[in-house]
């Protein structure tokens, strides 16, 4: 059963309840990140379609993104997420809610220097990622799976790409 905000917060007495989120702190405490369900529900499951949230340390938002769909079946939700060694991106894995492309993994990654989310993908000559596993090799460069060749999920080759050199070849973001 899908409960509404107001559903939900009627069920708790009129307060809504405190919802644990993954918070992802720096060492020197100046950014984080948020992983929330996008859904508010006392039914709130850990592949809930999720919201990612950057904030400053006074708890400022600098940039959100939602991966929710309307339906709740085809969206993302966060599986693996961590900061780079050297504090300056945020790498998260995402699965799908609603099974479709059970093989693609879609990589997300934050840029503290640009305040911006960038696929993975798009850093891989638009490959998919075809793991949810993801681990980092120096201060900024992340390793990852994606297919030998075009269709071929299963058969998986490892990618290694330096971050700041990815950013670097990024187009600039449409305002």
């Amino acid at each position: 059963m899908h409960r509404t905000p107001v559903a939900v917060e009627a069920a708790c007495g009129g307060e809504l309840p405190e919802r644990p989120s993954p918070d992802f702190r720096l060492p020197d405490k100046s950014t984080h990140a948020l992983v929330f369900p996008v859904d508010i529900s006392l039914d709130a499951t850990p592949d809930m379609e999720s919201r990612v949230v950057i904030r400053s340390s006074t708890g400022d938002t600098l940039i959100s993104q939602d991966y929710s769909s309307p339906r709740g079946t085809n969206g993302y939700y966060v599986d693996q997420a961590k900061w780079s060694p050297d504090s300056q991106y945020f790498v998260f894995s995402m699965i799908s809610s609603g099974g479709h492309s059970p093989w693609s993994f879609p990589i997300m990654v934050y840029g503290r220097k640009q305040n911006l989310f960038a696929s993975f993908s798009d850093m891989i000559n638009g490959n998919p990622t075809v793991s949810d596993q993801f681990q980092f090799s120096g201060p900024h460069t992340v390793v990852a799976s994606t297919w030998k060749q075009t269709g071929s999920p299963d058969d998986k080759v490892s990618v290694t790409v330096d971050l700041d050199a990815a950013f670097g070849k990024l187009p600039p973001p449409s305002k």
